[in-house]
């Protein structure tokens, strides 16, 4: 999960809720703002060949990635470009690696490994991945510290230590300001990890290793509600209500934010540690707020303030280094925070651009990025409702219970009210089945069975999208796990309920 802080002039407590990487792509041509990178993420139905993704990073001029495991195809495709690659050890093998001789096989099967003349340029391993967020409820609070340093020792032992770096990415709930005092400078760690935070630290700056943060202004927003200005989500300098910190102005959320962990480091001794942000972005889908305008807006601000190197208050002209959350959209993620979460790619799941970005950080609007190179899509084929479904049809409520299956075990998120399929007419009832019955065909890679729906589907080979909403042909890539049912279930419920044939 992501976490991110909110705080107004208006009284309002400095809100920590979940955060996420920064990175940015650069257009064809050159290179991307300094220190920018992107995650990667690969929870989706059908994946795009490692490959296929490794050029589109170089394409547009990505030179740092982040991954969320070690796997063998991602590194694979990573081989030989070049790009300084942040490795994980995801948080189910925390406690794993607690002991010694598994921390060891760890840094040999997924960092030496690749360390040869033309294999992966790692540079960092993230242990785990948010372990001290709150709804985590301590599960891994004991152990993360201790994995860190097994980890790194066994970096050290490997040969890899001068070049490679353990960090921990933590969540932006990690830290806060008091609802008396809900301004950056009054930052300070949550209370029930504190100690593991300033442990955390500490040891970070032992080993010369960054600390890495996620920080998400749109969820500050999401979770803020109406209390959230809109504007100081942004980088305008024009907040209506910004936070006044003594002699210094707050007009966005990720100044603040970032602030306030730099108050909570001062506090444990260690102001100039270094901070690297892991997750930093704005979705394009799943809520009213989740949009390709809004998101062109926030990237826009977001690459020109680290283009241009002006830092934060209370580091003043400081390199941010930052990577984008994230590269493309997962279809596969859970939906449990939000529907947002499978839409906060900057380039759609089979690689398209979906708004202009400068990722040079020069401040112009117009420039799109660079699409995939080599994509191989399934046939041209839509499954939708059939046309000869009447009314009468559904008396027995089989289109509801068929439209909820499909969205069970596939991305409808779309269809939610304010989203690209959903509220303003995009799509009527028959065309909210439709949506389903194709989205769960394409994510069964198009085999007969799966546009069938007890006699209510049929394939056409006509392109079945209406106004803003895309019904998608998916890629020919592998497949990958669906969704857990019951992450995906609630959507398909609500459909169930608002599906009434006309």
């Amino acid at each position: 999960m992501r976490g991110s802080m909110a705080a107004t002039a208006l009284g309002l407590r400095v809100l920590v809720v979940f955060g996420v990487v920064v990175t940015a792509a650069a257009a064809a041509g050159g290179a991307v703002v300094d220190g920018l990178g992107v995650n990667w993420g690969t929870m989706s139905t059908r994946r795009l060949p490692p490959k296929v993704v490794a050029r589109l990073l170089t394409d547009n001029g990505f030179k740092k990635v982040k991954i969320f495991d070690a796997d063998e195809r991602t590194l694979r495709g990573l081989a030989g470009t070049g790009i300084e690659t942040m490795v994980a050890v995801p948080n189910d093998m925390l406690a794993a690696v607690c002991d010694y001789d598994r921390a060891r096989a760890w840094v040999k099967d997924n960092v030496t490994r690749y360390a040869f003349d033309g294999g992966v340029n790692i540079k960092f391993v993230a242990v785990g991945n948010e372990p001290f967020l709150k709804a985590y409820n301590g599960s891994f609070d004991r152990v993360t510290v201790p994995a860190l340093k097994n980890i790194q020792r066994a970096l050290d032992e490997a040969g890899h230590g001068g070049a490679v770096k353990a960090t921990v990415p933590v969540n932006a709930d990690v830290y806060d300001s008091p609802p008396d005092n809900p301004v950056p400078s009054a930052g300070r760690f949550r209370a029930d990890v504190a100690g593991t935070m300033a442990e955390l630290a500490s040891f970070l700056n032992r080993t010369g290793a960054p600390l890495t943060v996620n920080i998400y202004p749109f969820l500050s927003l999401y979770y803020g509600g109406d209390d959230f200005p809109l504007d100081y989500a942004f980088f305008d300098g024009n907040a209506t209500s910004p936070v006044v910190d003594g002699n210094v102005t707050y007009t966005n959320v990720f100044d603040a934010n970032f602030d306030t962990l730099v108050s909570a480091l001062r506090k444990v001794g260690l102001g100039r540690l270094p901070v690297v942000i892991g997750e930093v972005g704005w979705p394009t889908d799943g809520d009213r707020r989740a949009t390709p305008a809004l998101a062109r807006r926030f990237y826009g601000g977001l690459l020109r303030r680290l283009a241009a190197r002006r830092g934060t208050p209370l580091r003043p002209g400081a390199r941010i280094e930052a990577y984008l959350f994230g590269l493309i959209d997962e279809d596969a993620k859970s939906v449990a925070p939000g529907s947002f979460e499978r839409h906060w790619g900057i380039f759609t799941f089979d690689g398209r651009p979906k708004f202009p970005l400068d990722l040079h950080g020069g401040g112009g609007d117009r420039t799109m990025p660079t699409p995939a190179a080599g994509v191989e899509y399934l046939p041209r084929r839509w499954c939708v409702l059939n046309p000869n479904v009447a009314a009468a049809d559904d008396d027995d409520g089989r289109v509801a219970d068929n439209v909820a299956y499909a969205c069970s075990r596939a991305d409808c998120t779309p269809l939610g009210y304010g989203c690209s399929c959903g509220g303003g007419g995009a799509l009527d009832a028959r065309g909210n089945a439709s949506y389903a019955f194709n989205a769960y065909y394409q994510a069964q890679g198009q085999v007969e069975s799966a546009c069938d729906f007890q006699g209510l589907a049929v394939v056409v080979d006509k392109d079945a999208s209406q106004g803003t909403c895309n019904f998608s042909v998916q890629v020919v890539g592998s497949p990958a796990p669906p969704p857990p049912v019951a992450a995906a279930i609630t959507v398909g419920a609500v459909l169930a309920l608002l599906l009434v044939l006309v």
